[in-house]
């Protein structure tokens, strides 16, 4: 008689970072589905701070904030994440409010950078993601998720794409929603997002030392997932 032991899995912390439109998300949401592990869009987390600002009046003329406003408001945004039985994926709630369409489109996308440079608002945001990670088994995708959420995570990977096929990308996704795209207007908001966050004071966008890096311009949504599966087989034995 034969006795067969299965060695469990170990559960580690997978930390998605990347230029925007690079196809971060994607990639996280197919692993987390793939290896039940739960995903987290901190993307979707200042988009819904943003649009939260909108509503509140708090962006001038001149796209210039009213800091002292939002930040006095923080205490009284409540953002979640909610998994949507027809796509299978997690969608994003403002305050109770479902706001997964509205926080994709390109008003918000042009006003998201400098809202997630101010120190407060990635301060309270850092801290709910640091305690959705606590128990490892997590996939989250970000700026700044392996240089500062998680700087100990298993696996870290930073994506990257040329901005005109991130604007391609970007463009198509809007017109499958059936938004309003222009695409000179989405590789300009692509280009100034780039700048803003990889220039910003609070943890800019840059690769972690001991991040894998991933250029996709060229590799479809397979052969993404395939490479990803990999690294996480190889990382977990």
């Amino acid at each position: 008689m034969f006795l067969i032991v299965y060695k469990k899995m170990k559960k580690i912390t997978i930390a998605i970072d990347g230029f925007s439109s690079c196809g971060k998300s994607t990639m996280a949401k197919d692993l987390a589905r793939e290896i039940g592990y739960i995903y987290v869009d901190t993307g979707a987390m200042y988009r819904a701070v943003t649009l939260f600002a909108m509503r509140g009046g708090m962006f001038g003329a001149d796209g210039s904030i009213d800091t002292a406003a939002l930040e006095a408001a923080m205490g009284g945004i409540l953002i979640s994440f909610r998994l949507n039985g027809i796509t299978g994926c997690p969608d994003t709630y403002l305050n109770g409010e479902l706001v997964e369409k509205e926080i994709r489109s390109l008003e918000v996308s042009s006003h998201v950078s400098p809202v997630a440079a101010l120190p407060f608002v990635r301060k309270a945001l850092v801290a709910q993601q640091r305690r959705m990670g606590e128990e490892k088994g997590i996939v989250m995708d970000g700026r700044d998720i392996g240089t500062d959420v998680f700087p100990d995570a298993e696996l870290k990977v930073f994506v990257t794409a040329s901005a005109r096929v991130r604007a391609q990308r970007r463009f198509d996704e809007l017109q499958a929603k059936g938004m309003p795209a222009d695409f000179d207007d989405i590789l300009k908001n692509v280009e100034q997002r780039d700048y803003i966050d990889s220039h910003r004071e609070v943890s800019p966008l840059r690769k972690a030392e001991d991040a894998v890096e991933l250029d996709n311009s060229n590799m479809t949504i397979a052969e993404q997932k395939a490479w990803l599966m990999d690294l996480f087989r190889e990382r977990t034995r």
